[in-house]
């Protein structure tokens, strides 16, 4: 007879494919996702799933049973918020990875309201933004700069923030004046280490001036921002860091304006998640709402 309480391993194994990650969704170990699921078949008298060396996929039996299994978890979503009367009942890991400027911008921004709206989520976030990530299924969602192949990825805009050359007070008082975009080059830059950038968007001293060459670089954008606010030189930063501190600088603010876009991205058999698909659209709103501090309309610094 099948078992209402294996729906959850069933549903997890068939969208992330690995019991490591399945277990790591539910909040249980691989060992008993591989039980449940062995007692799940088991009680069907059916295989649901294939073991292969790249992981679980699902057999023709398996793929039968998803649709309906799926219905059946809004449902008992549906009642599990409607009987304990909190906005969201999803219990179990959620793993996010992001840029560690954006998972800055997601700490102070978008966190509280994504954990307040789901108040037993466990929320854990990542800061390597790579597709590996995804394809290893360690992550359930992820936040890049660039959008991702399609198959079998689903990827999305998820909006656009603003960068500028930034230096600090210190510095351009003493430094030599910047009147057009080749006064820059007396100048020394920080920046990323070329052969260590991981997405595209990262890439772009070009867009500012094709002959710069950074003095200093670094693969974290805060030490970038440690070193340009200690005075060192300029930088290419992020507004919504950049205008927390009030001694940064923007250079030629009406010609060196740079945009960049957020890409959401998450395989396509998880994006019929209901908590990915919750959560996405959380942090779409969270963004559109905060837009004025990813694209700021002046140079005033930020207060909040």
């Amino acid at each position: 007879m099948f078992d209402w309480d294996d729906l959850p391993y069933f549903l997890a194994v068939a969208r992330f494919r690995q019991l490591s990650a399945a277990g790591r969704q539910i909040g249980t170990s691989h060992v008993t996702v591989a039980r449940r699921i062995d007692r799940l078949e088991a009680r069907m008298k059916m295989r649901l799933f294939d073991r292969a060396a790249r992981g679980y996929e699902l057999t023709p039996q398996g793929r039968r049973m998803l649709p309906a299994a799926e219905r059946m978890e809004r449902e008992a979503e549906r009642l599990r918020e409607e009987m304990s009367g909190t906005v969201s009942g999803h219990r179990g890991v959620f793993r996010i990875s992001m840029p560690e400027g954006f998972a800055s911008f997601f700490c102070q921004h978008l966190r509280a309201g994504l954990m307040e709206r789901f108040p037993n989520l466990w929320l854990e976030l990542v800061t390597l933004p790579q597709v590996g990530t995804l394809s290893r299924r360690e992550a359930d969602l992820m936040i890049a700069l660039d959008p991702t192949p399609a198959s079998p990825y689903h990827s999305e805009a998820l909006g656009d923030y603003m960068l500028r050359v930034y230096g600090s007070e210190t510095y351009l008082r003493q430094a030599p004046p910047i009147r057009e975009r080749g006064d820059l080059l007396a100048h020394p830059f920080i920046g990323y280490i070329e052969d260590m950038i991981f997405a595209r968007g990262l890439d772009y001293l070009e867009d500012v001036h094709p002959g710069i060459r950074c003095n200093f670089k670094s693969s974290s954008i805060f030490s970038q921002l440690a070193v340009v606010s200690d005075g060192a030189g300029l930088g290419v930063l992020p507004c919504f860091l950049a205008r927390r501190l009030a001694h940064l600088v923007p250079v030629l603010p009406g010609e060196l304006v740079l945009r960049r876009t957020y890409w959401m991205t998450c395989h396509r058999d998880v994006w019929q998640s209901p908590i990915v698909r919750q959560v996405s659209q959380l942090i779409r709103d969270g963004m559109e709402l905060h837009r004025h501090r990813l694209i700021p309309v002046d140079d005033t610094r930020e207060t909040a």
